[in-house]
């Protein structure tokens, strides 16, 4: 089955907040545009204040900004799922905000942000800082974790620092602007931190247009950000695509960034229809302005064959599991293909505990637009299907397609992100070595599925000790063409720890944009970033927040509310005892 690459088109959410009316978006925008100067006036010290509000205000609306999402999503407040509303939203707004106070205490102290760990350079010549954990508490919280942020060609461990905080150097040439940010409708968090992301790293004034599948989230996000709107340097607005398209058409607006579709996005910068098309097609655009953007991935996992123990095909079912029921599956960075060697002997096992892991998943309901169409689309496209959970008329069950043809590049599987509860296996025909497997792996994920915001590797310990394979998943690692690359991780960890960098892999053109342009989180203020590398245990000790049968997600997550707005050790208790519950 053939289908146009990309995302499919999503109905609009339905509005519950009026649209703000023309006239007020008008005056907003001449507002916030005479306030440009202004902004870029604001010093360190006021800003780390503002930042410090920000922080402040998340935590006192926190309690209500879930609860808020779990009606919405409609998920128990008190039941552990609800650990995902407080840490993909509260908790990574705090900790947005708090990592950027500590860049700007340090760039006010030493001219740039503080690189935690070492700048190392690899083989062949690329830099890469070692941004996480970022402090002791980090350490604490995720033992055994790490994140890089790797270089662009050219950078060295000389020249690194001249590439960081460029709004923030003495000589600086600093550009008074209003960036439009279109907010996602999926996780809270996005909206908030692509703002302070434009604001305090890319030194512009913002409007922020919510998006109306969770556009409910907007009047907290007004009293988290009412030090920035109380001073004019910060707006948010509601409606749907047309006031996203005369926010993004006023001449007050200098830039726009969007987290969402590539389908929307080609509809902001060509315009819709057939027209649209052709503007695309010669690469004629009717949007002139800066354009930044997340849009979203056919997100691959590959598996690298090992002698796996039944707890090793247990918890991997449930961890590959876990990327996708995250959130009911509306996630860019879900799990939709997972890669297999066809002979691996463990193949069918592996398949059969990512089954049981999903049986074991409550239902979720389908809270954004479309996703029954969309779920019935991919439940067609292929006979060997596994369901789970309920199948009535608007429900969506979790769906493994699994013995799909790795060498059909066109299928839906492939091509189409599918934004629903529904992810695909493809098993590589190979019968060369692990090794050879790997470079074929790393190739169909690169040449094969679509787009390029994050991949994941797993990888057996014992698997690598051996010194070929070791060679192999490293050279895997600096192959990958994707913002951001998991070892043994969810690569969703790449967007949570907000010091990594967080976008497509660079260089996609605006007639074929893939996952999209620019970054966002990278704290510590990179210019020249090429991708983020995230590592971690292949069997952690403790059960991680994605894992649906995880007790004390709730708890733990309220916890990191507190500890990302005022690290202690007082905030760090309660946390590690409901970890070890979970």
């Amino acid at each position: 089955m053939t289908t146009p690459a990309g995302s499919i088109t999503k109905p609009e959410g339905a509005s519950q907040i009026p649209p703000t009316p023309i006239d007020e978006l008008k005056a907003t925008l001449e507002l916030l545009s005479s306030h440009r100067q202004a902004w870029l006036e604001v010093d360190i010290d006021e800003r780390i204040a503002l930042l410090q509000s920000v922080i402040d205000n998340a935590v006192e609306v926190g309690e209500a900004w879930v609860r808020a999402a779990c009606d919405a999503k409609g998920i128990s407040f008190d039941e552990p799922v609800a650990g995902e509303e407080w840490h993909a939203g509260p908790v990574l707004t705090a900790r947005n905000a708090r990592l950027l106070i500590r860049s700007l205490e340090a760039i006010k102290a030493t001219g740039t942000p503080a690189i935690p760990g070492p700048i190392t350079t690899r083989p062949n010549g690329q830099t890469v800082a070692q941004v996480f954990p970022v402090d002791n508490w980090d350490k604490v919280l995720w033992q055994g974790y790490t994140g890089q942020v790797w270089m662009k060609p050219g950078i060295t461990p000389g020249n690194l620092r001249s590439t960081m905080a460029a709004a923030y150097q003495p000589n600086a040439i600093r550009n008074p602007e209003l960036t439009l940010v279109l907010g996602a409708g999926n996780i809270s968090s996005i909206a908030p931190t692509d703002t302070l992301y434009k604001m305090f790293v890319e030194d512009a004034v913002v409007v922020l247009k919510m998006n109306p599948v969770n556009e409910y989230i907007g009047p907290f996000l007004e009293q988290v950000f009412a030090g920035l709107i109380g001073r004019d340097f910060m707006s948010v607005v509601y409606g749907g695509a047309d006031v996203g398209a005369y926010l993004a058409s006023n001449p007050n607006v200098d830039s726009v960034h969007i987290t969402g579709s590539d389908k929307t996005h080609d509809a902001i910068v060509f315009g819709s229809g057939t027209e649209g098309a052709e503007r695309k097609k010669a690469n004629e655009p009717l949007l002139t302005k800066p354009i930044s953007s997340e849009l979203g991935n056919v997100s691959p996992v590959i598996v690298v064959p090992g002698p796996w123990s039944e707890r090793d095909l247990a918890f991997q079912g449930e961890n590959i599991a876990g990327m996708l029921t995250h959130n009911a599956g509306f996630n860019c960075i879900a799990t939709r293909i997972v890669i297999t060697h066809e002979k691996w002997n463990q193949r069918e096992a592996l398949l059969d505990a990512i089954s049981d892991a999903l049986q074991a998943t409550p239902d979720r309901r389908p809270y954004y637009p479309g996703a029954r169409e969309r779920w019935e689309h991919f439940q067609a496209s292929h006979p060997s299907v596994r369901t789970h959970g309920d199948q009535a008329e608007g429900a969506v069950p979790w769906t493994l397609i699994h013995d799909l043809d790795s060498e059909d590049p066109e299928h839906s599987c492939f091509a189409v992100e599918a934004f629903t509860g529904v992810f695909g296996e493809a098993p590589l025909k190979s019968e060369r070595s692990v090794v050879s497997y790997i470079r074929d792996a790393v190739r169909f994920a690169n040449e094969t599925t679509w787009g390029t915001l994050g991949a994941s590797l797993i990888v057996h310990p014992k698997s690598l000790k051996d010194p070929e394979i070791v060679a192999a998943v490293e050279q895997a690692v600096t192959d990958l063409r994707y913002g951001t690359v998991g070892v043994n991780v969810w690569v969703g960890l790449g967007f949570a720890f907000m010091s990594t960098t967080w976008g497509a892999f660079p260089g996609h053109p605006l007639n074929d944009i893939q996952s999209g342009r620019g970054i966002v989180h990278n704290t510590l203020m990179f210019d020249q970033a090429e991708k983020s590398v995230v590592r971690g245990p292949f069997r952690q000790p403790l059960k991680p927040l994605w894992f649906a049968s995880n007790k004390q997600s709730h708890n733990i997550a309220r916890g990191l509310v507190a500890m990302e707005s005022d690290p202690s050790g007082m905030a760090l208790a309660p946390i590690l005892g409901a970890a070890i519950r979970g």
